[in-house]
């Protein structure tokens, strides 16, 4: 074996003092290029930080619940004889990770691991980052109301992943299995997940009712009206969930909707699908969607801003970096095209076609889900007609689009079929007001109108 590498915590995003969730090896194991070796987990994501070689763990130095920052040293590694050497080597070794003191970044080792994203990174030369599907944050565990004396779900408890003696144990606590996720080798449940689960509950229930100024929902044994069955939801979601309801609660939401006639859009998609498909890309309407954003944000720039944190100054942002919402197995996630109004249409569409597959395999980077000005959430290839969606805070609007349908429409004296498209503009009301807004979503929709101005 050769000399042993530093494997270091890779560039995550700027988050610092992340949460190390898991740890996924052990000194002595044999590892393989791109074998998860830790679970960490920010404000967004969880992420695996891969083995960025084959070899043999001679040291770890991590434990879960450490936090660590990009630099942080992970493990020492002895590389197999077939790998190559490292490229560089830090100058000055981070601080143990293993203390839960701030970690400093240093420079990565030898094809150090890469940018991980909210569920994970891609698959070149950089290591491969993937979701945590079997590390669970014990932290969140339990659902929102129960309390230790709430009723146990016999069913889902003997149905639970456990040892005897740690279903002994939960039962002398009145913990329920049921909702307890587990932390241990293929999802088994361990004490410390049924403490941490304990602890949970009893921490929410010291909190007053008045904590949020919102009463709370009333808590139901639903498993009393029949048989149920309890399903954690994924990582993504609850980080999700967590950020929107915070978005919710804290922007003054109003939606203004318009309709869009992209007739020309699509008889103009239609004329250049030879040369798109030369070019390797599929122009969907998407891609002109974004072109369109573009103009309409650079003629009204309040709409590509965001309060600072005294609330009481707007930040200009000079650069146009357009995030869309991706539904993908694991949940909701926002991929963002840096400098948009920088790419051409078919570099726009060949981004977009690129971080929308990364999003579905669970492989996007940190970074490309980070710095969007405005994000549009495009629900036109399920359906619907106009919905409300959620700002992307400290964003200050976000459009809905729905799906495409003909419409009658007059012009010139008759009735004419033309496609249109539905548009709902959330926007936050303590930047934008509504007239402002409707000047934004009439403005749009005539961008879309005109296709030469969006090629």
């Amino acid at each position: 074996m050769a000399s042993p590498i530093e494997v270091l915590v890779p560039d995550i995003g700027g988050f610092k003092d992340v949460n190390v969730i898991d740890v996924l090896v052990k000194n002595g194991q044999q590892v393989e290029k791109e074998t998860p070796l830790v679970t960490i987990e920010t404000e967004k994501a969880a992420m695996d930080v891969p083995s960025p070689v084959a070899g043999k763990i001679a040291e770890v130095k991590l434990k879960t619940g450490d936090k660590v920052s990009e630099g942080s040293l992970i493990l020492l590694l002895e590389p197999a004889a077939a790998a190559p050497a490292p490229v560089d080597k830090p100058a000055d070794k981070p601080a143990d990770a293993a203390s839960p003191a701030e970690s400093k970044p240093a420079p990565k080792a030898a094809a150090g691991a890469a940018a991980a994203g909210a569920a994970a990174a891609d698959t070149s030369a950089q290591p491969v980052a993937k979701p945590a599907a079997a590390a669970r944050d014990a932290s969140t565990q339990g659902t929102a109301r129960e309390t230790p004396s709430a009723p146990v779900d016999e069913k889902a408890f003997s149905n639970a992943h456990a040892s005897p003696s740690v279903r002994k144990f939960a039962r002398e606590l009145g913990a329920d299995l049921g909702h307890i996720q587990g932390t241990g080798v293929k999802g088994r449940i361990t004490q410390d997940d049924v403490k941490a689960h304990v602890k949970t509950l009893l921490n929410a229930a010291s909190r007053p009712e008045t904590g949020t100024g919102l009463p709370r929902v009333p808590v139901v044994d639903f498993s009393a009206f029949g048989d149920i069955e309890v399903k954690p939801l994924s990582r993504i979601q609850k980080i999700s969930g967590a950020r929107l309801q915070a978005s919710w609660l804290n922007l003054p939401h109003v939606t203004q909707h318009e309709d869009a006639d992209i007739s020309d859009i699509e008889a103009a998609r239609g004329a250049m699908k030879d040369k798109a498909t030369q070019a390797g890309v599929r122009l969907t309407p998407l891609v002109f969607i974004i072109r369109a954003c573009i103009l309409a944000l650079k003629e009204f720039p309040r709409f590509n801003s965001s309060l600072d944190a005294s609330g009481e100054n707007l930040v200009f942002k000079k650069y146009f970096n357009i995030g869309f919402a991706a539904d993908t197995p694991n949940g909701l996630v926002v991929p963002v095209i840096p400098h948009a109004d920088q790419l051409d249409t078919f570099e726009i569409a060949g981004t977009l076609a690129s971080l929308s597959e990364k999003a579905r395999a669970g492989k996007l980077k940190a970074a490309e889900m980070h710095g969007g000005s405005f994000t549009i959430s495009s629900l036109g290839g399920i359906g619907g007609t106009y919905f409300t969606p959620i700002i992307n805070a400290p964003e200050v609007a976000i459009l809905g689009v729905s799906k495409a349908t003909l419409k009658p429409l007059y012009e010139r004296g008759g009735f004419i079929p033309r496609l249109m498209l539905p548009l709902s503009l959330s926007y936050d009301h303590r930047v934008i007001d509504g007239a402002e807004a409707a000047r934004f979503v009439v403005f749009l929709a005539k961008a879309l109108g005109d296709v030469k101005a969006l090629l």
